[in-house]
């Protein structure tokens, strides 16, 4: 705890002595109005360029309570874009985790039919939620993205598909509707089922990635977003549909589940001031058939939600941004179960993080916070967690 108070007065009196020189934020703004994500960025035009070359990054340190600290290059993500006329572009990102793993999150062409309509196709973001979208380290606080897009949203959630997007200015809204291959559940494996999806994260362990992605039946994914009143935008998701087996298992009942996911979303910003948050709920349908065959927990609901607000302490006038902000969240995933299997009260977390967002250029931004943890579950002992980050996105 001792740390954490120590730095804040570092990174505070570090600011007071700072000279300042007024630069453009160019397209990194803290309005959510006209905040673009890096594959918008590149949509956008480049400033004319036909070939676009970027990159984000973290290097990330996380202290848990008691027991030695971390330090990890977190993920380097390559962008690429490539203008091929007026109306079709390429975008893709190529990821780096640990300094080990090697992933492609987006490669899509994005074809104009109009001026506020454009088909897509490849591997792209589910839209649900406002970081699995926008999740370049300077455009959320917290050295580590909110605990609801990890277990709740499966952040980074990638799938390949087809789609349509676009905005309908008289209404101020923006619309995106796609079809995806589904989460994996189930495979054989020597003989026996394995399932992929657990009560401690939900759907994470589904998700494809497009590695040799495996499709029975396609699943649908929209959300609608309304940008009317000034600094504010809210967003309305859903995705639907049911998750993908092995052939040689996806006829045992239980070797697949349905999946309805819903999120409403709502980020606003005035002047130094700034909040977001979002709930997430998800209705998972056969999920005993599911446990029974696969000897599993998952829950037949999961649920989570955040709040965050923040303050800019600099002036306005000032090029840099140093902003508090403190967010509460809770996230279960056995927010229900089906059957026999009982809830796990560990799987029902709180998670309250307060700490500093220090933008010293645009697309620079050095992290601190602290996060207070703990589950439902009597008695149980959560590690709070001391953590650093720095984060750069070009």
């Amino acid at each position: 705890m001792n740390k954490f108070f120590t730095f804040l007065l570092i990174l505070i009196s570090a600011t007071a002595i700072a000279q300042v020189t007024p630069t453009s934020q160019d397209s990194i703004t803290f309005n959510p109005q006209q905040q673009l994500n890096a594959a918008q960025r590149i949509l956008s035009g480049n400033y004319g360029k036909a070939v676009t070359v970027g990159a984000y990054g973290e290097i990330t340190y996380n202290q848990p309570e008691g027991n030695n600290g971390e330090l990890d290059v977190q993920r380097l993500v390559l962008l690429f874009g490539y203008r091929f006329n007026d109306k079709t572009q390429f975008v893709t990102e190529v990821e780096m985790e640990h300094v080990e793993e090697i992933f492609v999150e987006q490669a899509f062409v994005n074809y104009a039919v109009g001026d506020n309509i454009s088909l897509r196709g490849g591997l792209m973001l589910v839209p649900m939620g406002i970081v699995n979208e926008y999740h370049e380290p300077t455009t959320f606080n917290g050295v580590e993205r909110p605990a609801v897009d990890n277990a709740i949203v499966p952040t980074t959630w990638r799938e390949i598909g087809v789609g349509v997007t676009g905005r309908l200015p008289e209404q101020s809204l923006t619309y995106q509707a796609y079809i995806f291959n589904g989460f994996k559940s189930t495979v054989n494996e020597d003989g026996e089922v394995t399932g992929f999806l657990k009560g401690s994260n939900g759907l994470r362990g589904g998700r494809q990635k497009a590695i040799k992605s495996t499709v029975d039946s396609p699943t649908l994914s929209t959300k609608i977003e309304y940008y009317g009143l000034p600094g504010l935008r809210l967003g309305l998701s859903g995705y639907f549909g049911k998750t993908q087996a092995a052939d040689d298992v996806e006829d045992i009942d239980g070797a697949n589940i349905g999946v309805s996911m819903v999120g409403f979303d709502a980020r606003y910003a005035f002047r130094r001031f700034a909040a977001r948050g979002q709930f997430i709920y998800a209705s998972l349908s056969d999920t005993e058939a599911y446990n029974n065959l696969t000897d599993r927990d998952l829950g037949s609901a999961l649920m989570g939600y955040y709040a965050e607000v923040s303050y800019n302490l600099l002036p306005l006038t000032k090029a840099q941004r140093l902003f508090a902000f403190a967010r509460f969240e809770n996230y279960d995933t056995h927010a229900d179960t089906d059957g026999d299997l009982v809830r796990n009260d560990a799987f029902n977390r709180t998670d309250i993080t307060t700490g500093l967002s220090y933008h010293i250029a645009p697309g620079v931004v050095l992290k601190g916070d602290y996060q207070f943890r703990s589950n439902a579950l009597d008695n149980s002992d959560v590690d709070n967690r001391l953590n650093f980050g720095i984060g750069v996105w070009f």
